[in-house]
């Protein structure tokens, strides 16, 4: 069941973000000001990636939120991890971000600490 559950926040967490990069970027820049924060949530409602993306965050949320129940914590957080290597790779092929040697090495590095929890 844990590991149902952790592939379920590695998804859902990495759907959310890329969603919510998608989205970002197609509106652009917002000030943070009132009136800015006001456009944003106006925005924020009238874009349905980002409504998905917030959809996916609450799903992460409590599927984290069932692991910490079965699973410890020291399992738990650093094994969600896993969401940053896929959505490192999903950001170069998906999103068409520069990813440098350095990113990469660095989501291998957090790859390979994964792989050591799951023994």
């Amino acid at each position: 069941m844990k590991w149902a559950l952790l592939a379920i926040i590695v998804v859902s967490t990495v759907l959310a973000d890329l969603l919510q990069s998608y989205e970002m970027k197609r509106s652009g820049e917002q000030s943070v000001g009132a009136r800015g924060l006001v456009r944003l949530l106006r925005l924020t409602l009238s874009r349905r990636y980002l409504m998905l993306a917030i959809g996916c965050m609450a799903l992460s949320f409590f599927a984290f939120m069932a692991l910490v129940q079965i699973a410890p914590l020291s399992f738990a957080v650093p094994a969600s991890a896993a969401s940053l290597v896929l959505e490192t790779f999903l950001a170069k092929f998906v999103l068409k971000e520069a990813v440098g040697k350095r990113r990469t090495a660095g989501a291998l590095l957090v790859l390979s600490g994964v792989l050591m929890l799951a023994r």
